[in-house]
């Protein structure tokens, strides 16, 4: 079966001062479609940097990435924002959503940036809202909405464009126990329609409840295979 995401040899270092910090070392990784892929490791190990560099949302000193066939570092940067809106959807701790923008606003941005016509950005965004929970709440400013409602309108940003793949970076890091397992549940329900989600977590519980579980170490995959008993890590 032919890979989704594909990765070979993919290296990061940051320099801090005269210190050289090797975030990535070489990473292998294929992500197929349909996968829930958890990926765990202490604080400062690489998993937020995979996300971002297998993303495209950061550079690679090293290495190739190929999603859909195609190699997105080699593209330029207006041709990688676009393939970024229309094959991926993100969703962060932070929720980053647009304050003066409405819940409905903020989720048909990805359409917006890849010419969708108004009405019909406008009327997919709706759906995708309601699909979620959140019909009633098109018109609200983010400050209007509770945590768990904002990250709602974030998952709903994500799937708006029917992405061959959304990545999560801590979705719950911002949450109440109770809501974050409401939206886990929904990440859950939104995998099982086929949806192929690649999720960084710091907490055992989601890090085991996926298909996959990929474990980095100082910038490296120290495992990757199905999900192992529940082990806390900071």
């Amino acid at each position: 079966m032919t890979a989704l995401l594909t990765s070979h040899d993919v290296t990061k270092t940051y320099q801090t001062g005269t210190h050289a910090v090797h975030a990535l070392r070489q990473i292998n990784l294929d992500i197929h479609q349909g996968e829930f892929v958890t990926v765990m490791g202490p604080s400062g190990n690489g998993k937020t940097t995979l996300l971002n560099c297998l993303s495209g949302l950061d550079e690679i000193d090293a290495g190739t990435v190929h999603i859909d066939g195609e190699e997105i570092h080699s593209m330029a940067d207006a041709k990688r924002t676009a393939h970024r809106a229309s094959r991926m959807g993100f969703v962060f701790q932070s929720f980053n959503l647009i304050p003066v923008f409405s819940a409905v606003e903020n989720t048909e941005l990805p359409l917006v940036v890849t010419g969708a016509k108004p009405k019909q950005a406008r009327a997919r965004a709706g759906e995708m809202l309601s699909r979620v929970g959140l019909g009633d709440r098109l018109d609200h400013l983010p400050q209007e909405l509770s945590g768990g409602e904002q990250q709602r309108v974030a998952i709903a940003r994500a799937l708006v464009s029917n992405p061959a793949i959304v990545w999560a970076d801590e979705p719950t890091g911002n949450l109440d126990s109770h809501t974050a397992g409401a939206v886990m549940d929904l990440l859950h329900e939104v995998h099982s329609s086929g949806q192929t989600l690649v999720v960084v977590t710091h907490d055992a519980t989601i890090g085991t409840s996926g298909t996959r579980l990929v474990r980095m170490e100082d910038g490296e995959i120290v495992y990757d295979g199905i999900p192992l008993e529940a082990v806390e890590v900071h």
